[in-house]
C-alpha cells in the first residue's frame, strides 16, 4: 500500500500522465498512510489504515441491508458479513475478498464497496474477513477463503461470483481454480488489479517498478510477509498463475490500472485461460493506479472504471450468453 510521496517535485513520469483528480486522490491517501508506514511494526501499520480506510468510507447505499456472521471451521470461525437487498431476493451471490497484501484488511476496509456492488447487481454480497499474515503464514488466507465459497456452495442455491481486489484477486483466482471440479463452481470470476505471483521481469513490473502506491518493493514486502519456510514459489494456491493448469475455469474478467506493476499479471492470466480453451477477458483502465475502486467518488475515470466492474459482475452473475460470446476469440489478446 505504500508509494511516492506527495512531494510534486518526485512524481517523475507521473506527473502529466495522471489526472490533476487522481493526484489529489493519491496525495489524500498518502497523507492518511505515508509510504514510511510499511516499515511500522504490523499492528500500528493496520491502525493507520483502517483509520484511512474509515475516511474514505462512503457509507452504504439505501435499500442495502448488512448481517454479520462467522464460517465455523474445525480450528476456528471465520468471520463474514453479508449484504442484501431489502425485500429483494437474489438471482446470484457474490464472494468479495478484499485487498491489504495479505496483511491489512478487514470487513470494514471495503465495507462500501461491497454494499454498493450489492445495490448495483441486486446480487448478495458476502464479504469474508480471512486470517492475515504474518501471525498466519500461507495457506491461512487461502484456507479461509476456500472454506467460505464451501460455506456458501452448500448453503446457497443460486449461482455464485468470485470477486476480489488485489491480494483479494488472488484468493478468488485461487478459489476458482481449486473448485473448478466441484458440483457447485462458481459461474464467474472477477478479478480486479489481482497480485498473481506473475513474472517480475515483465512489462509492467518494469515500467512501473515506482508507481504510485504500489511499488515493486511493496510486492516484495507482502510476498515476504506471507510466505511461511520453504513456501514454493509454483504454488498455484500462493501464485495461480504458476498452476500448469488453466482448463474448466469459469468466464473470467479482469480489470487492472494502466500504472500498476501488477498489470501484466491480468494479461497473462487471461492469456493461459484462453489457450486452455476457456473465456476471458483482461481490460487495462488507462490512467489510473492500484486501489483506484476508492478513488470512484472523486476521480471520474475510477467511477466509470468501477461502473464498468460492476455490470460485468452482473452479467457474470447472470450468465449472460452476450457476455460469454464477447470472450471469445483472439482478439481479447490486443485488449
Amino acid at each position: 500500500m505504500a508509494g511516492n510521496p506527495t512531494d510534486p517535485a518526485s512524481r517523475g513520469i507521473y506527473a502529466d500522465r495522471l489526472d490533476p483528480e487522481l493526484w489529489n486522490y493519491i496525495d489524500k491517501v498518502n497523507s492518511w498512510y505515508p509510504p514510511e508506514t510499511v516499515a511500522a511494526p504490523i499492528a500500528e501499520q493496520r491502525a493507520v489504515y483502517d483509520r484511512m480506510c474509515g475516511a474514505f468510507h462512503q457509507g452504504r447505499p439505501d435499500g442495502v441491508t448488512a448481517s454479520d456472521g462467522v464460517v465455523a471451521t474445525a480450528a476456528h470461525a471465520i468471520a463474514v458479513r453479508r449484504y442484501r437487498m431489502a425485500n429483494k431476493a437474489a438471482a446470484a451471490v457474490v464472494i468479495y475478498y478484499h485487498g491489504g497484501g495479505f496483511v491489512l484488511g478487514n470487513l470494514d476496509s471495503h465495507d462500501d464497496i461491497c454494499a454498493e456492488i450489492c445495490t448495483g447487481t441486486g446480487f448478495e454480497v458476502v464479504a469474508a474477513d480471512y486470517r492475515l499474515a504474518p501471525e498466519h503464514l500461507h495457506p491461512a488466507s487461502f484456507d479461509d477463503a476456500l472454506a467460505v465459497f464451501e460455506w456458501v456452495a452448500a448453503t446457497s442455491a443460486v449461482p455464485i461470483v468470485l470477486c476480489g481486489e488485489s491480494a483479494g484477486g488472488n484468493l478468488a483466482a485461487a478459489v476458482a481454480q481449486a473448485t473448478r471440479l466441484h458440483a457447485r463452481h462458481a459461474v464467474g470470476q472477477m478479478l480486479i488489479y489481482p497480485g498473481l505471483g506473475g513474472d517480475e521481469t515483465g512489462r509492467s513490473y518494469v515500467e512501473h517498478a515506482e508507481a504510485p502506491l504500489l511499488t515493486v518493493s511493496d510486492i516484495e514486502f507482502y510476498r515476504r510477509i506471507r510466505s511461511a519456510p520453504g513456501q514454493s514459489a509454483n504454488d498455484p494456491t500462493f501464485s495461480p498463475l504458476r498452476d500448469r493448469d488453466f482448463s474448466g475455469l469459469p468466464p473470467t474478467v479482469i480489470v487492472t490500472a494502466e500504472c500498476d506493476p501488477l498489470s501484466s499479471d491480468g494479461e497473462a492470466y487471461r492469456d493461459r485461460i484462453l489457450d486452455a480453451g476457456g473465456w476471458a477477458t483482461w481490460r487495462e483502465e488507462p490512467r489510473l493506479v492500484h486501489s483506484f475502486l476508492r478513488a470512484r467518488p472523486t476521480v471520474p475515470r475510477a467511477a466509470e472504471a468501477f461502473a464498468r466492474i460492476v455490470s460485468d459482475i452482473a452479467r457474470l452473475g447472470a450468465s449472460d450468453e452476450a457476455l460469454i460470446s464477447s470472450l471469445v476469440g483472439v482478439e481479447e489478446r490486443s485488449a
